[in-house]
């Protein structure tokens, strides 16, 4: 029996110190959307402290989050958050996501240091819409003992976001068939939730070549990120092994 006990408490104090160290992160994005509705650009994400706040809802966009409003590249967005918290672990998940597709990427997160998660990716075909979180801390990924705290996070239609940045042009936005995505009329607004504005480019023909027709409401799940910790090489058969001693021991 107490050889036994042993064993359980080695493994269970292996598992922990597991937990204490960095982690291999697979993030999976899925688009919910249906047929012929929204896609996204690739999802650009933050592992970090809980101080980068990249927009707030009501007030003006800055150049950070308005670079993934506007084109999807999130290139001062990452600018932003690197010189905010050097110690954050940025990236992005897939390319372009039609409706109904699937994108993942794995990453070496260090769970004392970047509890939380923030992402970003813009709604297309749009002007300046984009899914985010304006909270920082709003998703607490990791526990204080490193242990994942969140599996998923979906997006749902009222949670669309309107950068404010720009009006709604077809002939300035992205993913439209004959759009011109650099150039721009300023709206001069804030942020804000918005999918209605959506609208503007129903009937119209998408990058990917179907017709754009929006059909998602408020209520509609239009978007999940989820998340799962990879176990490393062998910790899945020491857990075994550790079970194995125990059952032995009864018998």
């Amino acid at each position: 029996m107490k050889r036994s006990m042993i064993a359980v408490i080695s493994v269970l104090a292996l598992s922990g110190l597991a937990h204490a160290q960095p982690v291999e992160l697979r993030v999976t994005i899925r688009n919910l959307s249906p047929a012929n509705s929204l896609s996204f650009a690739p999802l650009r994400v933050g592992f970090h402290n809980g101080t980068y706040d990249s927009f707030n809802n009501g007030m003006a966009a800055g150049a950070a989050i308005t670079s993934i409003a506007e084109g999807g590249s999130g290139t001062d967005w990452f600018a932003a958050f690197a010189a905010a918290d050097p110690t954050a672990t940025l990236g992005s998940v897939g390319g372009a996501l039609l409706p109904g597709a699937t994108a993942m990427n794995t990453f070496t997160v260090d769970p004392s240091i970047n509890r939380y998660f923030s992402f970003g990716s813009m709604v297309i075909p749009s002007n300046d819409h984009f899914i985010g979180n304006d909270n920082p801390m709003q998703y607490m990924l990791f526990d204080a003992m490193g242990n994942l705290n969140i599996s998923s996070i979906s997006q749902f239609g009222r949670q669309i976001w309107d950068n404010g940045s720009e009006l709604e042009d077809p002939a300035n936005a992205a993913f439209i068939v004959g759009g011109n995505n650099s150039l721009r009329t300023p709206q001069n607004g804030v942020v804000n939730f918005n999918f209605d504005r959506l609208d503007t480019f129903n009937g119209l023909t998408t990058a990917a070549g179907y017709t754009f027709d929006r059909q998602i409401g408020a209520s509609d799940e239009v978007y999940r990120i989820s998340f799962e910790i990879i176990p490393a090489p062998g910790t899945a058969a020491l857990l075994g092994f550790g079970g194995l001693v125990g059952l032995r021991r009864r018998r």
